[in-house]
């Protein structure tokens, strides 16, 4: 398998997949410097700055000029406001899959998050990834025996998440773990997904995992 992990968490969101597929468009035109030239397709998610980057998106449609772009209706009008020309979007629906070639096949399927959100199955060069990402449920979503998961695994389990809660409630802090709990898997409830979908030749990484910020 070929695929590349720029970015991953609250501060920005990037996966290139078999170099051609960059799923996620959430850090710096800096952090794609060298490998934009190489793309054919962008996969967008949903519109959190940390997954739509403008600023990074309106580069990629200067630079690129033909470069093809796919997602679901609800992000359509803020990729034409980046720059996007809208015959190089591609609108996928949840009913079929769009098949831009025998080598790739590209399927969504709705994620519970607080805006609209999907993910992605991609068939790419006789390989199956899954990519969801920002859910906080993959109830009714099923994905057999692929080669790689992307799969949300925000925190450990339930009692990490109270923990960290109360370490912010005695710092007076800002803390936003009830938010998490109701937008973002644990890993415990991913893995209890993947022992149902995984295959003996599969791999999976927890993507989106949070990171306490250091203090310096």
């Amino acid at each position: 398998m070929n695929y590349r992990i720029i970015e991953s968490g609250s501060s920005g969101n990037a996966t290139i997949v078999e170099n051609i597929i960059l799923i996620d468009c959430g850090v710096s035109f800096k952090k794609l410097k060298d490998y934009y030239q190489e793309l054919k397709l962008v996969l967008l998610t949903h519109i959190h700055s940390d997954h739509f980057n403008k600023t990074t998106l309106k580069k990629l449609a200067k630079e690129r000029p033909t470069l093809r772009f796919g997602c679901c209706e609800w992000l359509v009008k803020d990729l034409i406001k980046c720059g996007v020309d809208k015959r190089n979007i591609d609108v996928y629906d949840n009913i079929s899959s769009f098949k831009y070639s025998d080598n790739l096949i590209v399927t969504t399927f709705d994620l519970q998050h607080d805006v609209l959100n999907c993910g992605y199955k991609l068939f790419v060069n006789d390989k199956k990834y899954f990519y969801a990402t920002d859910t906080n449920s993959l109830e009714n979503i099923e994905a057999k025996d692929y080669d790689m998961y992307f799969i949300e695994g925000n925190y450990e389990d339930k009692k990490q998440l109270e923990e960290r809660k109360q370490k912010h409630i005695e710092k007076g802090e800002y803390y936003y773990e009830d938010r998490v709990e109701k937008t973002h898997l644990s890993q415990v409830q991913a893995t209890e997904w993947l022992m149902e979908n995984t295959g003996s030749n599969s791999q999976y990484i927890f993507m989106h995992e949070h990171k306490e910020k250091v203090v310096v």
